[in-house]
């Protein structure tokens, strides 16, 4: 391949080594996902298939959103590689229609490098993004530690109960006053640990460190984001939280019922 082919990808690592085992976040690389590529451009659905299915994933492909769509309600993917701007219905729109019925994780592929486009993804519940042009190196990784945020943690009490929220590992659901909260793959992993710490203040720092052990790659800065978006979930009064507290210059806490 050279960089005609498709020019937003910095192709000098195409040649990635893959040992086929489960790595010490428990990720398996053995067994085979689904990975959706949705893109409008054919050489980007061929460069990333054949890519991908080195990988040994299984790769579908759609060319707009409403075709992506389609492939979610027939396939179940485990992972969705989204371009943004694509004819008849654009990335935005399909996470919005996809966010609705399903929290299949979504890594956003995009041009676009303003932070209010990459915040718009976040709000309306990607999980995480990749500006073109990129390594298919850096893809993967990232790609991996998705995964293994979307999954179930092992060697964990499956259960934590708070209060009238509880969080199950296994099922790797969020429930409110025993009604379900649909929250991205990287929400449910800030929910695991600010409700392990409950009543301990968590430093952003510290909080952004752990999400990095497991392939987060944003800032503070969007770190808020992300506990913005779980508080309007929770339903969480923001002068008077019930859960999430904001200790100012510091970070954040889980509230325990007895406070």
């Amino acid at each position: 391949m050279n960089d005609t082919y498709a020019p937003w990808v910095e192709t000098a690592s195409l040649t990635v080594f893959v040992s086929q085992e489960t790595d010490s976040q428990g990720y398996n690389k053995n067994m085979t996902r689904k990975i959706l590529v949705v893109d409008d451009t054919r050489n980007v659905q061929v460069l990333l298939s054949d890519f991908l299915s080195g990988q040994d994933f299984e790769v579908l492909v759609a060319s707009d959103g409403r075709e992506a769509l389609d492939v979610v309600h027939q396939s179940n993917p485990d992972l969705i590689l989204l371009d943004i701007m694509m004819p008849n219905m654009d990335g935005y729109a399909f996470i919005t229609h996809l966010r609705r019925e399903a929290s299949t994780p979504v890594i956003m592929i995009t041009a676009k490098q303003q932070e209010a486009d990459i915040i718009r993804g976040f709000d309306l519940g990607a999980d995480d993004y990749i500006t073109k042009p990129f390594r298919l190196r850096e893809l993967l990784v990232r790609m991996r530690a998705v995964l293994r945020r979307a999954g179930p943690k092992e060697n964990a009490d499956p259960c934590l109960t708070i209060g009238d929220i509880s969080l199950d590992r296994g099922k790797h659901e969020v429930r409110r006053q025993n009604q379900p909260v649909e929250l991205t793959p990287l929400e449910f992993q800030i929910m695991d640990i600010l409700m392990n710490a409950a009543g301990q203040v968590i430093k952003r720092a510290d909080l952004c460190m752990r999400l990095m052990e497991n392939g987060y790659s944003g800032s503070e800065a969007t770190l808020k984001i992300h506990i913005r978006n779980l508080r309007l979930k929770l339903e969480d009064d923001l002068d008077q939280p019930q859960y999430i507290e904001t200790v100012f210059g510091v970070g954040y806490r889980f509230i325990k019922e007895s406070e």
